[in-house]
């Protein structure tokens, strides 16, 4: 599917024009304003998968077509260009010059290329890595609508020239990590920039951003809570800060003023001490860990393992944490901490020590141990650190059994508080199956779910898994979910027996009987990837990446429900929407 697509009839069918081979996708696109005629596309060679993300290769080329995409010359081999290989790379035309073209190329020679005779010569004119560092993630580059010689290249900061690209200043709308940026064609002062907190506008040439506290744009990880009254929701938030927020308050809505902002990091899993909900516990990408007392203000390190270089890849690291590692209480003992790496790991002293309770739980190919990035430029940032615990859970019942489950695949069990473990993995379970979520009946002794991805790996399908005898035998419990709407998390009611909710890359689902058939409970939830679920005093909390929390705050008409018809509600029930700006949404 890879490719430069064409349509002739306004999106009804569509036609390959520019196709390499199926390692190599196109990254950028752009008609030239004056003529739409003349197209330049970028090819990219880039692999991601579970554990690894490699960029560039003998195929990431830039092209021109004039004829509207039915012919492509290569740009790559033209005089000037780098040699050697490219890994991405993005291109603009300028409006008041089509002779004017700008590309930023990941190469070991990369920086700012610019051409004057419409591609014909090159000539590098810039090659300061604050413009191409982390290529893969950015690599934009903007010609300014009515001035030849303004650019833009987008970064965590973006950087602005006015001397045609040979020097750039580096600026920052209200957020980091920009993206994309519009430029008004009849008013260059007036932009719109997207970066990893949502939008903002600027009037002024980019002095001076409208916010983006006004769009409920937070992407949560997890969701967990605590059992002050009334209870906060907590959860982290790519690219920010963790939260912590009430789930009601005494005025008409939950507003920004209620939010607590965490020191703990943003891809955490939150861990509220069960004895004193004013101390949270946190994890953060490549295994650093943070106890935070937001009562008295203290803050300490709480990380199993002190040495965590960074920009090392998976291969040096003692202990292997993923991005999103798994950081609970046990709900016997309030003083009983686990975190996991790829050995599950206790503290009983609120992280000042720490006891390896389990041998590796991970597959731990080899293979999949490797330092990031590609031929051009490393990237270890965590986010590809492998053959790791991604989640568990130990039983309501009984206090020392102990689920786990591995982004390899391994379900894994132990009964007698990590002494002894076994295999407990679904036969039928795709090998490289992530194993994103595990819950534990609240009725049944020996009852579990689980619940498993390989989306990473180009596989949509979903994949939920029950077991009734501590994982010797399992059943596929998916009937009713769209095969291409991988689930990410599964919890169960915590009154009615059979009760299930199931989080998907685009919604909620609900089972009444035990996962054997599903159905959606959407609402008025929009379209977005439920990242996780809670269940809380019978209200139903989604942690959505990209639309901030969404709650339903009365589970019992639901829970009434003969099999989906009869006292089900046809509408939500004080969703509170848009938590992160303050906006409640009315029913």
């Amino acid at each position: 599917m890879r490719g430069v697509f064409r349509s002739m009839d306004g999106g009804q069918t569509w036609k390959k024009v520019l196709f390499i081979n199926d390692k190599a996708g196109a990254a950028d696109l752009i008609l030239d304003p004056n003529n739409p005629r003349i197209i330049y596309a970028s090819t990219w060679n880039m692999t991601r998968n579970g554990y690894r993300m490699d960029s560039g290769g003998p195929d990431s080329k830039l092209w021109k077509s004039t004829d509207g995409g039915d012919t492509w010359e290569n740009l790559s081999d033209k005089p000037g260009m780098p040699s050697g290989i490219n890994g991405i790379i993005g291109v603009t035309v300028s409006p008041q010059n089509s002779n004017r073209i700008w590309a930023i190329i990941e190469n070991k020679e990369g920086g700012v290329y610019r051409s004057e005779d419409g591609g014909k010569t090159w000539a590098r004119i810039n090659q300061d890595r604050a413009l191409l560092q982390r290529a893969w993630y950015y690599c934009r580059i903007y010609a300014d609508s009515q001035n030849e010689d303004i650019v833009y290249v987008l970064n965590v900061s973006y950087g602005i020239s006015k001397d045609g690209g040979k020097t750039f200043a580096l600026k920052n709308a209200p957020h980091g990590d920009h993206h994309d940026l519009w430029i008004d064609p009849d008013n260059n002062k007036r932009m719109a920039m997207a970066d990893d907190g949502g939008a903002q506008i600027s009037n002024d040439g980019g002095n001076n951003w409208t916010t983006y506290h006004n769009q409920p744009t937070a992407q949560f990880y997890r969701v967990s809570t605590d059992n002050h009254f009334p209870y906060r929701i907590y959860g982290a938030q790519q690219d920010n800060s963790s939260v912590r927020i009430p789930h009601r308050t005494n005025g008409g809505a939950v507003t920004e003023k209620d939010w607590d902002a965490l020191a703990i990091g943003e891809s955490a899993h939150l861990a509220p001490d069960p004895l004193n909900s004013e101390i949270v516990y946190g994890g953060d990408y490549k295994g650093y860990m943070t106890m935070q007392n937001l009562e008295t203000g203290q803050e300490r390190s709480t990380n199993v393992y002190p040495d965590l270089p960074a920009g090392s890849g998976a291969e040096v690291m003692k202990y292997r944490f993923n991005w999103n590692y798994p950081v609970f209480f046990s709900p016997h003992n309030p003083k009983k901490l686990y975190a996991c790496s790829n050995h599950l790991h206790m503290s009983l002293n609120g992280g000042e020590s720490w006891e390896v309770i389990s041998p590796d739980l991970t597959r731990a190919d080899p293979e999949t141990i490797k330092s990031s990035g590609g031929a051009i430029t490393q990237d270890n940032t965590g986010a590809e650190y492998y053959a790791n615990i991604f989640a568990a859970a130990e039983s309501p019942y009984t206090e020392g059994e102990i689920w786990t489950g591995s982004d390899d695949g391994l379900v894994q069990l132990s009964q007698d508080g990590g002494k002894n473990w076994k295999n407990v993995t679904p036969p039928m379970s795709p090998k490289l199956n992530m194993i994103n979520a595990v819950e534990v009946s609240p009725f049944v002794k020996g009852e579990a779910y689980i619940a498993a991805t390989s989306y990473k790996f180009g596989d949509y399908t979903p994949y939920i898994y029950r077991t009734l005898d501590y994982g010797k035998t399992w059943t596929v419990t998916t009937k009713g979910i769209p095969k291409d709407e991988f689930v990410r998390v599964v919890r169960a009611d915590q009154k009615r027996k059979g009760l299930l909710y199931a989080g998907t890359e685009k919604g909620v689902w609900v089972s009444f009987d035990d996962g054997d058939n599903w159905q959606k409970l959407q609402l008025n939830l929009p379209p977005v990837p439920i990242a996780d679920l809670a269940v809380k005093n019978d209200n139903l909390i989604a942690a959505t990446h990209g639309r901030s929390f969404w709650l339903i705050d009365d589970l019992d008409p639901i829970a009434a429900t003969e099999h989906g018809n009869g006292r089900q509600r046809k509408h939500p029930v004080s969703t509170h929407a848009d938590l992160p700006h303050g906006r409640q949404q009315s029913p």
